[in-house]
């Protein structure tokens, strides 16, 4: 809930503070620090009824302090190949045709929507419970919490890129497409948009995968496998982006991450910690039906680009909003009538067949 402060944070500096700053753009950079501020206050009082709330006190040669640190460190590097890679691409992408920059930004943040909703809830939710299965040597339970999350991943990120990609023009009309913003701009990070969204199931198994190292507490492999896709990024980058533009540097984080998620797999798979269960094969022809469905609706019902370029901020909102409500609908029913029941499966424990 707390990331809810930051947002708030931003939005109210940009409204009430920007119009009183010498530079109104600084106001955003006050609305990050408040909101950093005011979501660390907030965790105050739950960690006191918790009794988990420490004294501060200056302890840096104290033992437990410096496994956490030598962990720490490469552990935020290993998370954080997506985020070098995306600054990569913004570097790249200003020796581009001016508009590259902000065509992959506007883009990169609707991917990081459903990556921040879904992805980092997921990986917060199974880092304890893996830790916590590695302490009592249950390797089978172990590889279940990551079998789980895994399925879980399958299905609700896969609609959600079919969605990403399908409806990339529409998302970017209806939410920037004002002022300064013209259709071009809508157009060209629509492109980059559907290159993200390829990326979509990577960049959240990613999210999944490496808690499977940290809760073992291996932090180097992760940042050995960061590093090889980060190389490969850059070698795509400067490959893709002299036919493909700004498109090509989307594209290529993309494959990156497809590269990191691939191998942070593998390696778990070797060192024999994540055993898929049963039931694989069958599970994925249960997703086939609803997801075919989902694309065949938005295929069929999302009007043609005049449409919603030619449309007020309130069609267009009543158009994107009716397809992606439809589209959900319709989707979870069949998922349910395949026998795939959401209440069901909230518990790391549930078999996810």
């Amino acid at each position: 809930f707390t990331p809810v402060f930051l947002n708030l944070s931003l939005i109210g500096c940009a409204v009430w503070l920007s119009p009183h700053l010498a530079e109104p753009v600084t106001a955003l950079a006050w609305g990050v620090f408040i909101g950093g501020v005011v979501q660390l206050i907030f965790q105050i009082p739950f960690l006191l009824k918790l009794g988990q709330l420490p004294k501060p006190r200056w302890g840096w040669k104290d033992s437990g302090v410096q496994k956490i640190l030598k962990l720490m460190i490469p552990a935020m590097f290993g998370v954080s190949v997506a985020q070098i890679n995306l600054l990569l691409d913004t570097l790249l992408a200003s020796f581009l045709v001016t508009g590259s920059i902000s065509w992959l930004y506007y883009s990169d943040r609707l991917v990081e929507f459903p990556l921040g909703v879904f992805g980092i809830a997921l990986s917060t939710v199974i880092l304890p419970s893996l830790s916590k299965k590695h302490a009592s040597a249950s390797k089978a339970e172990f590889s279940h919490t990551i079998d789980w999350a895994l399925r879980w991943v399958f299905i609700i990120a896969t609609p959600a890129a079919i969605g990403l990609i399908w409806l990339a023009e529409p998302l970017l009309v209806t939410l920037f497409q004002y002022g300064e913003f013209s259709p071009q701009d809508a157009h060209k990070a629509s492109l980059s948009l559907m290159a993200y969204g390829l990326g979509l199931l990577p960049f959240i198994f990613i999210k999944v995968l490496a808690p499977g190292y940290f809760a073992r507490q291996d932090t180097k492999t992760p940042v050995k496998i960061g590093i090889i896709a980060m190389v490969t990024n850059m070698v795509l980058n400067i490959i893709l982006m002299i036919n493909y533009a700004h498109v090509g540097l989307a594209l290529a984080t993309s494959l990156s991450a497809m590269l990191n998620a691939g191998l942070l797999y593998a390696g778990l798979r070797k060192i024999k910690v994540y055993q898929p269960d049963a039931g694989w094969g069958k599970f994925m022809l249960k997703l086939l039906l609803p997801n075919s469905t989902l694309l065949l609706l938005l295929f069929w019902f999302t009007p043609e680009s005049t449409v919603w370029f030619e449309g007020t901020v309130w069609q267009r909102c009543g158009m994107l909003s009716g397809l992606i409500a439809g589209a959900m609908a319709v989707y979870f029913t069949i998922l349910t009538a395949v026998g795939i029941n959401i209440k069901t499966l909230l518990k790391p424990n549930t078999t996810i067949t």
